[in-house]
């Protein structure tokens, strides 16, 4: 809701949570599985 307030309308792509307890193998993972989504963001812009 800040952003729009701002007037900034960000990109955004949601992982699965929790994320703290994660292991560097399954961050690489979550990471890799959002990639399409992450560059269809930065493409939309």
């Amino acid at each position: 809701m800040q952003s729009r307030s701002l007037g900034f309308d960000p990109a955004m792509v949601f992982v699965a949570h929790p994320i703290q307890d994660r292991t560097d193998a399954e961050m690489r993972q979550l990471a890799d599985d959002a990639l399409d989504a992450i560059l269809g963001a930065l493409r939309a812009t």
